[in-house]
């Protein structure tokens, strides 16, 4: 391993390549911060470019892009409520809150440097657990990951506040149902269509996103008559770009890097499970964490709230590196576009990487690290200007998130039927705004329908539509019997409260 590890640093620290990290870093930043965009979208930009290049520096590019893109994803979150990525969402539930309380500064402070240590604690996870984990991805199958799903479903009670659980099971039940929307995967029988080829393909996760949290928020400013922007006008501009963080908030960011950089790595290691079930993940998991006292500041300004899925996500995103480049399985769906880039270089990923290309495995390694001092040097600098954004009057900011909205969405497509589409979605987001509502368990429930209904189905067909494969495979019954333990718990707590 020390070989591989020398071989990779001289790699990765080649000026070209630190050049490539540099590049890769400010772009995915830049793109990472525009509502709508993502790293798939300037990763597949990115391809024609590095065909020039040898695959280490190639691939060198387009990792830098991809956590450049999680690091920066933060900030339309924190400021305007718009997630740059859907690995963001769960950041604006905390983040938001507390820009509009005047701490946009300290957000984004906290949400730098839990994304460094979070990328950092996982890459050097990734260097010395890669071949053990990459045996532990290859023994989840069909069953495992559904309970894994009925898992990750279960943190909707972390998303309800005291008295609005059925609320909150009843978003999860509408994200469900849009979740079922399109072509079924396995009979290629179109559901829920009503006859609209638009809807074959079902709804996208970003334009549900964007609906749900970007242009509901702004219909909500629009029709309460409030200026977002009026806590901003309230201070000094020194207050509002302050990044200093006092003892408390370091205390608690310490506590939750950990243990989130943990969750997220595990998760992202996963085939399929990707940053966004990461940072939902490990925001369900802070809030039963921590203290009576804390629990209540969740969704209200929350540096748990924060730092725990700004966490995850970063580590969820050097965790997908492992099913790449061990097992040639793509981690998530921007791996799966780096994948299709290595293949284009003649390079396959798999168990035999490590003779083969041995450069490429562990420069990508030792340039994540270099890459996230990169990043933390190019944000922290700019957090105080950047923080001034939220002084923008209404005037000017509903027309922007508006605009970033539908232009995102249609550079995605090219279709206009999503924009009528995310309009209707986000006219429904806002009356259920307004009736106390919470967004959250919709989102979360829409990412986990589509993998929960495909490896169900999968497990029913292995098994014969018998249901004895919830309790034949120790792993799924593991993860069942958790799931049950925490269903108890937090009933328990509801009625004990009532």
């Amino acid at each position: 391993m020390i070989e591989g590890i020398l071989i990779g640093l001289k790699t990765a620290l080649s000026f070209k390549n630190i050049l490539m990290v540099m590049m890769g870093c400010f772009f995915g930043t830049i793109i990472g911060m525009l509502p709508g965009l993502g790293p798939m979208t300037a990763i597949a930009l990115m391809i024609p470019i590095t065909y020039g290049f040898d695959p280490a520096t190639g691939l060198i590019l387009m990792a830098g892009v991809y956590y450049g893109a999680v690091f920066g994803g933060s900030t339309s979150s924190i400021l305007i409520n718009a997630p740059g990525i859907p690995g963001t969402v769960a950041t604006s539930f905390d983040g938001y809150p507390m820009a509009q309380q005047g701490k946009a500064g300290k957000a984004l402070a906290i949400a730098a440097y839990s994304s460094f240590a979070g990328g950092t604690i996982a890459a050097i996870f990734l260097l010395f657990a890669a071949p053990s984990l990459s045996k532990v991805s290859l023994a989840f199958r069909s069953p495992d990951y559904f309970a894994l799903m009925v898992l990750g479903l279960t943190a909707v009670s972390a998303f309800s506040a005291r008295g609005q659980f059925l609320k909150a099971m009843m978003m999860a039940v509408l994200g469900l149902m849009l979740a079922s929307v399109g072509q079924d995967t396995l009979s290629d029988i179109p559901r829920f269509v009503f006859n609209n080829m638009n809807l074959s393909d079902g709804i996208s996760f970003v334009l549900v996103v964007m609906a749900t949290f970007a242009m509901s928020e702004a219909l909500t400013i629009i029709l309460r008559g409030t200026d977002p922007s009026s806590a901003a006008k309230a201070i000094s501009l020194t207050e509002l770009g302050s990044i200093k963080l006092d003892k408390d908030e370091t205390k608690k960011t310490l506590k939750t890097i950990p243990r989130s950089s943990v969750i997220g790595f595990i998760v992202g290691v996963l085939p399929g499970a990707g940053s966004t079930i990461a940072s939902f993940l490990a925001y369900g998991m802070e809030r039963n964490f921590v203290n009576k006292e804390e629990k209540e500041k969740f969704g209200k300004g929350s540096v748990h709230g924060l730092a725990a899925p700004e966490t995850a996500n970063n580590a969820a995103c050097s965790g997908s590196f492992v099913p790449l480049l061990t097992l040639g399985i793509p981690g998530s769906g921007t791996t799966a576009v780096m994948l299709g880039a290595l293949l284009g270089f003649g390079i396959q990923p798999g168990p035999r990487l490590y003779m083969t290309n041995p450069e490429i495995f562990w420069s990508v390694i030792m340039s994540m690290y270099i890459g996230m001092v990169i990043l933390l040097i190019l944000n922290l600098p700019l957090i105080p200007y950047i923080a001034r954004i939220l002084a923008v009057p209404r005037t000017f900011l509903i027309p922007m998130i508006l605009f970033f909205s539908v232009t995102g969405i249609y550079l995605m497509s090219f279709n206009t039927f999503d924009i009528f589409l995310m309009i209707g979605i986000a006219i429904m987001a806002t009356g259920l705004r307004l009736y106390k509502f919470p967004m959250p368990p919709l989102i979360l429930a829409f990412v986990l329908g589509g993998l929960m209904e495909e490896n169900l189905r999968r497990s029913l067909l292995i098994s014969d539509g018998s249901f004895s494969f919830l309790w034949d495979r120790p792993l799924t019954a593991i993860i069942l019997a958790f799931t049950i333990l925490i269903i108890s718990w937090q009933s328990y707590l509801s009625i004990k409260k009532r």
